[in-house]
Order: C-alpha cells, then structure tokens, then sequence
C-alpha cells in the first residue's frame, strides 16, 4: 500500500535510480522471483555486475534496498512504495497512449518511460480519474491503485501448459516492442484463446493453434504469454 504526500517524494532519486527500483520491483514482486542478486538485476537491466554493485550500494545508503554482498536483494518498505508509484505513473501513461491518442500496444512501452518521470502526483491523479480508473494497461498489468494494497497474483505462462490445453491470454510481457509486435502479427492480444496442439522436445517449440490458424512459436515467446 501507498499514500500520498505533499512533497515531491522523487525530489533526492535520480532517474537511474528510479530505474533500478522498478527493475527490482517487477523481479522480486511482479515476477515473484525467490531469489534476486546482481546478476539477475544486470542481466534485467543489460548492464554489467560491477555497475549494479555500486548503485545497490548507492540505493541501500538511501534506506531504498535491503542488501549484503552475495545475498538477495529485496525492496524496503519505503523502496517498495517508491516502486509501485512508479509502475502506477508507467501504466496509466500506457492506457492513456493506447485509448486517448490511438498508439499501438507495441508503441507505449518506451513513450511511458519518460513519462513516468515527471514528479507530479496531482497530474497521475487527474490522469486516473480522466481514464475512470482503469484496473490493468494495455498489456493485461495490474495498475496499482492509490491508497490500496497492490494485488500480485502468480500467473501462469504458456509454456507451462501440455498439449491439448485451451487457454486464454490475460497479460504480456512489454519489455520488447518486436515481441508485441510479432505477438500482434499473428493474432495474439489480451483475450486470445489458444489452443496447444504438439510441444516438441527436440527444439522446444510448441505449435498452437488460433481462430483454428496454427502457428509455431518458440518457447522463449511462451514464457512471455501469461494465460488462464
């Protein structure tokens, strides 16, 4: 959960470090990963182990992370609400740049980005409201709601399901805009059913099948299709 205050609360973090608390947010509470280090945050971030040590180092002496070297890195409480107000300003900028201005699901992603950053609560509030309070963005996210505890809940990706299985897409992955891309070229979108028809073990593709078209996709894109 977090409140609001009258202050600007991003006023002494830099854009780097907002960054960082988002990457660490959508491993450790989004992706509900058990165990996040400098490794995995690097590889989140494309960036090297040494540069990621000295900003968790610069993030920790702000009361922003809980770290020992070699161990997890977890959000504090005042890193977390952080956080969240970040994802909040990202996704409401998305859903408005997908159902005001007519962007693509695939546009919003890097536009959001720098939208997010600007410091005024009272704007994404009026942002909000305009939209009528909408519960996830374009990509099926759920938007944290001001003053309520955020609701993570573990979702199931498409490669986890066995031949045969009818499922429904209920999110995406928007961290690459040629995945939504490729996921718009053949059909897939927030609701899409999909049939799995054959996963195949020598190359680990897995042919499905859509509005009875089949296609064949590779794991790594399943992994990234969220499903019900």
């Amino acid at each position: 959960m977090f409140g609001m205050q009258n202050k600007p609360i991003f006023e002494d973090i830099t854009l780097n470090e907002q960054d960082y608390l988002k990457a660490i947010f959508h491993l450790t509470i989004d992706s509900n990963l058990e165990k996040v280090g400098t490794n995995k945050l690097a590889e989140q971030l494309s960036l090297s182990p040494g540069s990621v040590n000295l900003m968790i180092k610069k993030l920790k002496s702000k009361s922003l992370v809980e770290y020992e070297k070699y161990g997890k890195i977890n959000l504090t409480e005042k890193g977390e609400e952080l956080a969240l107000r970040l994802v909040r300003k990202h996704r409401l900028w998305e859903t408005f740049l997908c159902e005001k201005l007519n962007f693509t699901w695939d546009e919003v992603h890097n536009i959001a980005e720098q939208l997010e950053h600007i410091n005024s609560e009272k704007l994404i509030d009026r942002l909000e409201e305009f939209m009528n309070f909408p519960e996830k963005d374009p990509h099926g996210s759920l938007i944290p709601q001001k003053n309520k505890e955020y609701k993570f809940y573990v979702l199931s990706n498409l490669s986890e399901y066995e031949s045969e299985s009818k499922v429904k897409v209920i999110s995406i992955d928007d961290a690459s805009d040629e995945l939504l891309k490729y996921a718009t070229s053949i059909n897939i979108s927030i609701g899409t059913e999909i049939k799995i028809l054959e996963k195949r073990k020598f190359d680990n593709s897995i042919l499905i099948s859509i509005n009875k078209k089949e296609v064949q996709i590779t794991n790594q894109f399943a992994e990234s299709i969220f499903v019900e």
